[in-house]
């Protein structure tokens, strides 16, 4: 039987390593680079390679694909960077000490998380899938990778440009959506959560739920925007025109 505990405690023997290093670049937000393989990991640990079959291997070059696309656009993103303003906040608020906190609320924390939300690659492990449902969630992760990826590389592009600097990314697929790399990865993840469903591990859906929760509520749309308007003054005409997370069919026009 499938260990379920040996992704956590490698991805807390992972996260400790990442933490020491952490302490001696005084950046915290290091955690964000090794999130993704935390997934790689676990995929790699629930993977039996004796008896895998196709559904086991897709879904193992799914994850890698996400996996180790997200770790380097995030790695060239800060390349260089100071620390990510989310994290020297919380520094000052848990200052002081945070060398110490910060292994607990920061690495350890997202160690746990990143484990509870790979438990769809667990079940997408698993024998039986019914075929159609199987190819219809691996259908639905390409999409969501795909979304995902264009999205970050046309931010990347606009990004990179000093002529806009300060103005705000509103073609592409950010017309249709404020934030087509968080829908993105949520389709991809309800995409290995309908492949586990097809092997008959329901209990699986817990991934999708607790990152389409993370993504909107804790860590993405609405950490982002608490604050954007003020450094991004047409951010405001933008929320108007722009649906925040589900992608709209017929966008609205500015004016």
């Amino acid at each position: 039987m499938t260990d379920l505990f040996s992704p956590l405690g490698a991805n807390l023997i992972f996260a400790s390593g990442v933490w020491l290093l952490s302490l001696r670049r005084r950046n915290a937000s290091l955690v964000d680079l090794i999130w993704p393989l935390m997934f790689v990991l676990a995929a790699w640990i629930w993977l039996d390679s004796a008896t895998a079959g196709l559904w086991q291997w897709l879904t193992l070059g799914l994850v890698m694909a996400w996996g180790l696309r997200l770790h380097v656009h995030l790695a060239v993103r800060n390349l260089g960077e100071p620390e990510d303003r989310r994290y020297a906040d919380m520094r000052r608020r848990h200052s002081p000490g945070f060398w110490w906190k910060s292994f607990f609320i920061v690495f350890v924390l997202q160690a746990v998380l990143a484990w509870i939300a790979s438990f769809a690659i667990l079940g997408a492990m698993g024998d039986g899938h019914l075929a159609p449902v199987a190819a219809t969630g691996v259908l639905l992760a390409v999409f969501g990778f795909g979304f995902e990826a264009l999205g970050d590389w046309q931010l990347a592009r606009f990004m990179a440009d000093p002529g806009n600097r300060g103005q705000v990314m509103g073609g592409g697929l950010w017309r249709y959506t404020r934030h087509p790399n968080y829908f993105g990865e949520c389709c991809f993840w309800w995409g290995i959560g309908v492949v586990a469903i097809s092997a008959g591990a329901w209990w699986a859906l817990v991934s999708p739920i607790l990152l389409t929760a993370l993504l909107l509520k804790v860590s993405g749309v609405s950490l982002l925007e608490r604050d954007i308007s003020e450094r991004r003054p047409g951010y405001g005409e933008y929320v108007k025109n722009t649906p925040a997370f589900f992608p709209a069919l017929f966008p609205k026009r500015e004016g």
